[in-house]
């Protein structure tokens, strides 16, 4: 990427913006085409033909191999400040998403301390993300047992929806949902119009399942059976059907619940549904014994089961994909033991998820351009963020330069995340982000990322 002098001979009459970004391949909402795209004030103020010439203070051409796409938009993200920032945190976190093209996270309502639960709870992270922030980012509310009447609070404060578990979330202070209390708080929420999310695993299918223990990626793979997810999920179906509130599942990693959620789509239930990278690209039998870096919940199922969840996506049953970026330190992974029982679950991957799904949509010969929507015009979509998600005239000028055909193999001390473990660690991927912009300004060393409210971003 070259950034020629500002003035240009062929530059016609007009308006001077801040920033013109030239290039052969712009990712635009009718898929790639040679354009120019300016920048003023933060926004996207126009986007012509290349060779159009529009006038800049600044003007940066892509080079032949870099493409220009929309910031990443990744609606799951736990960055665990305050109360367990040692495990991640707001500076931390939103660099590594920079560093990936990521240009807005979600935070995820736990594994902080507070978790949040009631806005007393948003207010102190909003204060630890004020500063520190890289990238913009907004906030989940939770659904926990006793917190019905936080729920309303919560959304006027600007969450952008709420997130319950359905069985044991891995931390004493977020309670999970009986069947009874999730129907409960659905209506509230509908009553709103505000977004449930929802961790979907059955807990008396993995109570009767065998207890986790030992290396054995396979005996850790029976203790979460895919019979849980589908448990789950019916449960969710059942309960936004007598309802009729939003309902979105959580990183699904069983391809077999695809058919029950197409269903109940088909019959009009508001239902959305997301994967993770770590289920379209690694595999069960991939996983050494002893891998815990690979350990999460719900785990990585099979090649074929991987292989439908490329189709779910191909035919729409999958909405989004979204990193699920869950650290924690190293020694939680039980490294020296090598126990999945043990183990922390969880895979952190917020700076690899753009490389890791693309190089294996490249593979498969699925356009870069689905994976952006998937990755970036989805998940905006799904939060509400109308200014986020797309190159176009009117939206924030959030956008990642990217080569998609450069390789590199994944060094983990070399990542923004606070601790360098990932089950990616050694893999050679296709993809590199060679800078990102937010609202128009290159992400550097000085944080400057927008705390994002629901209805205001």
């Amino acid at each position: 990427m070259t950034s020629p002098a500002p003035a240009h001979a062929t530059a016609k009459p007009g308006p001077r913006h801040d920033l013109v970004l030239r290039g052969e391949r712009v990712l635009l909402p009718d898929g790639f085409a040679p354009a120019e795209v300016a920048v003023a004030d933060g926004v996207i103020a126009q986007v012509a033909p290349l060779g159009a010439g529009l006038p800049g203070a600044r003007t940066v051409d892509l080079d032949p191999d870099e493409v220009l796409l929309p910031g990443l938009v990744d609606s799951h993200v736990h960055v665990n400040e305050p109360g367990r920032t040692d495990w991640e945190g707001f500076a931390s976190a939103t660099r590594a998403a920079a560093a990936g093209g990521v240009t807005t996270i979600v935070d995820m309502p736990l594994n902080s301390v507070p978790p949040t639960t009631d806005v007393a709870a948003l207010e102190v992270k909003q204060e630890r993300a004020r500063a520190a922030a890289y990238v913009d980012v907004g906030f989940w509310g939770g659904a926990v047992p006793g917190n019905t009447g936080q729920l309303r609070p919560l959304h006027e404060a600007g969450v952008f929806g709420f997130k319950c578990f359905l069985i044991d979330s891995g931390v004493p202070e977020f309670g999970h949902l009986e069947p009874e209390e999730l129907e409960r708080d659905l209506r509230e929420l509908a009553a709103l119009d505000a977004l449930m999310i929802v961790h979907a695993e059955d807990p008396r299918v993995v109570a009767g399942a065998p207890h986790p223990h030992g290396p054995r990626y396979a005996d850790f793979l029976a203790s979460r059976p895919a019979g849980a997810e589908a448990a789950a999920i019916a449960t969710v179906i059942e309960a936004a059907r007598r309802t009729g509130a939003r309902a979105h599942i959580l990183h699904l990693s069983d391809a077999g619940a695809l058919p029950l959620i197409a269903a109940a789509r088909a019959e009009g239930v508001r239902l959305t549904v997301e994967t993770c990278p770590h289920y379209l690209t690694l595999a069960a039998e991939q996983v050494p014994d002893g891998a815990t870096a690979f350990k999460c919940c719900p785990p990585i199922r099979d090649e074929g089961n991987r292989d439908r969840l490329w189709q779910g996506l191909a035919e729409g049953t999958i909405d989004i994909v979204v990193t699920d970026h869950s650290p924690s330190t190293v020694d939680l992974k039980a490294l020296d033991t090598g126990d999945f029982g043990e183990a922390w679950g969880g895979v952190a991957s917020l700076q690899l998820g753009l490389a890791a799904v693309w190089s294996e949509a490249r593979r498969r010969g699925v356009p870069l351009a689905d994976v952006v929507r998937w990755m970036s015009t989805g998940p905006a979509a799904l939060v509400g963020l109308e200014r986020k998600g797309a190159i176009a005239v009117g939206r924030h000028a959030d956008l990642a330069v990217f080569a998609p055909e450069e390789e590199f193999v994944v060094d983990p001390t070399r990542l923004h995340h606070k601790n360098p473990i990932t089950p990616y660690a050694g893999r050679r991927l296709n993809g590199v982000v060679r800078s990102t912009l937010l609202r128009g300004r290159a992400i550097t060393d000085v944080p400057h990322g927008t705390l994002l409210r629901r209805g205001e971003a």
